[in-house]
């Protein structure tokens, strides 16, 4: 009997199918995973092209509306004093623009109130201008009946600040 490096025919077809079975099933794995991602991918522009695709509401230019110069007597406290201030609105160009200048008769009571009742020392400092910033803006914003103008009015700025 001789020996050889031959295998028997038999065995040889069983490595075979094995073999065609195995890269078949990576073939299938293959092109399943490329077919989901290709999917994947697609849908996931699409909901991109989607968001692109509506309206960005742009951004309102903000104007600038002056207000006369306030002169108020302080609450006192050693002696009389009395504050002299202008102010600037910083409001959105929309509607509110000309319902403040319909309102300017009660936004100029509550800002007056407002001013003649504080002390010299609650306003002298950054923070205290900054407070009274904030509160002169939320007196407009009161004096506006809708909500959607209230968002409008941005802030209130100072053009003069004297305190004698």
């Amino acid at each position: 009997m001789s020996k050889s490096n031959e295998t028997p025919p038999a065995a040889e077809g069983k490595k075979s199918k094995k073999g065609l079975i195995i890269i078949i099933l990576i073939a299938i794995v293959a092109l399943g995973t490329g077919v989901g991602g290709t999917w994947y991918f697609m849908q996931m522009s699409v909901d991109e092209e989607g968001e692109t695709e509506k309206p960005k509401p742009k951004a309102k230019p903000t104007t600038f509306i002056d207000l006369e110069i306030f002169t108020v007597n302080l609450q006192p406290e050693e002696n009389n004093q009395y504050l002299q201030v202008g102010l600037t609105v910083k409001v959105r160009e929309t509607e509110a623009v000309q319902e403040i200048a319909k309102q300017m008769p009660l936004i100029r009571n509550r800002i007056l109130m407002l001013l003649s009742s504080k002390k010299a020392a609650d306003i002298s400092s950054i923070a205290g201008k900054q407070q009274l910033s904030q509160q002169i803006s939320d007196e407009i914003r009161h004096s506006l009946d809708s909500e959607a103008l209230q968002e409008d009015v941005r802030e209130v700025l100072f053009t003069s600040f004297v305190i004698q």
